[in-house]
């Protein structure tokens, strides 16, 4: 039985225009085609880091990821396929013809869909527009690996990360900005505040310090704590924010309930939350004193390199 042999990404590219959202479709004269832009991943990569670097090789444009928009599985002569798309939005650059692609059209959605080559891409194209484009987005963390709770005798709020957990925060450190972070939030907790220090060093800001955040002080008011993540979405950042696993799960299924967003997964004690891991969230404005709306909730287990690659 085969298993995945090849691993690729991309995305829906899109800017705001005079008439409102475009979509980037690249002509790839090899195939004579024309698609969205993706690739496939390189040794070491991750799948967002791959979407990113794809879409500047291809595109000349650097991008800020949003919301997973979907999978898709298909044969090609070396073994099966699996490519995963993303929402991006072009920060900054300008096309030039390449080895890749010779013309990249910007163009509506409806344009776009009617010049596609492939279903594949379209229905990729409908997923995106299945929700506006310029959505806001919380990235909330569960801190890297700091060792076993009963084998720290000191205080365990001081309990550092471990030799595995220091290499889950160097991932993260690459992940992260991916997705267009400039704030970075954390329990107040060593293990939190060590998980997201260097992505605060890189974009030059101070980790701040939220108690509603910690297992403690979230359990004494969640209401309080669901309000305080809002306000950093209304505020207008993409925030970072590392908190722990007593707190993770409560979160995401408490706002996918309140807002009627489906996760896999039955009830609240099952949302995945493993070490190091990351939950994209996705946010609409509300109109009216709603406040922000959770539209989509993407979940990536690990920020470390996934094998590109493996035997049948």
């Amino acid at each position: 039985m085969s298993s995945v042999r090849v691993r690729a990404a991309g995305a829906v590219l899109w800017r705001t225009g005079r008439d409102g959202v475009e979509v980037a479709i690249a002509h790839r004269p090899r195939y004579d085609d024309w698609s969205l832009p993706k690739g496939k991943l390189d040794d070491g990569e991750t799948v967002p880091a791959a979407a990113v670097r794809e879409i500047e090789e291809e595109t000349g444009f650097r991008a800020v990821l949003g919301r997973h928009l979907m999978t898709v599985r298909y044969r090609v002569p070396a073994g099966p396929k699996i490519v995963d798309y993303f929402s991006a939005a072009a920060a900054s650059g300008s096309f030039s013809p390449n080895e890749e692609v010779d013309e990249l059209r910007w163009l509506s959605p409806v344009e776009a869909a009617g010049l596609l080559s492939y279903d594949s891409d379209r229905s990729v194209l409908d997923a995106f527009t299945a929700l506006p484009a310029g959505l806001s987005t919380l990235l909330l963390v569960r801190h890297a690996k700091a060792g076993k709770r009963d084998e720290w005798l000191g205080d365990d709020d001081l309990r550092p990360l471990s030799a595995a957990g220091a290499r889950q925060a160097a991932a993260l450190r690459a992940l992260l900005p991916l997705f267009g972070p400039d704030r970075v939030v954390s329990a107040p907790r060593l293990r939190c505040e060590q998980t997201v220090h260097g992505l605060a060093d890189d974009l030059g800001v101070m980790v701040e310090h939220e108690n509603l955040v910690a297992e403690e002080f979230y359990w004494d008011d969640p209401v309080a704590g669901l309000a305080r993540l809002l306000g950093f979405v209304a505020g207008g950042a993409t925030p970072v924010v590392c908190s722990q696993g007593g707190v993770i799960p409560d979160v995401v299924w408490s706002l996918a309930v309140r807002d009627d967003v489906r996760l896999p997964v039955e009830d609240d004690e099952r949302v995945p939350s493993k070490k190091g891991s990351l939950w994209v969230l996705s946010f609409q404005a509300s109109p009216g004193n709603g406040g922000p709306r959770l539209v989509a909730a993407d979940y990536l287990p690990t920020a470390l390199p996934t094998p590109v690659s493996s035997s049948a």
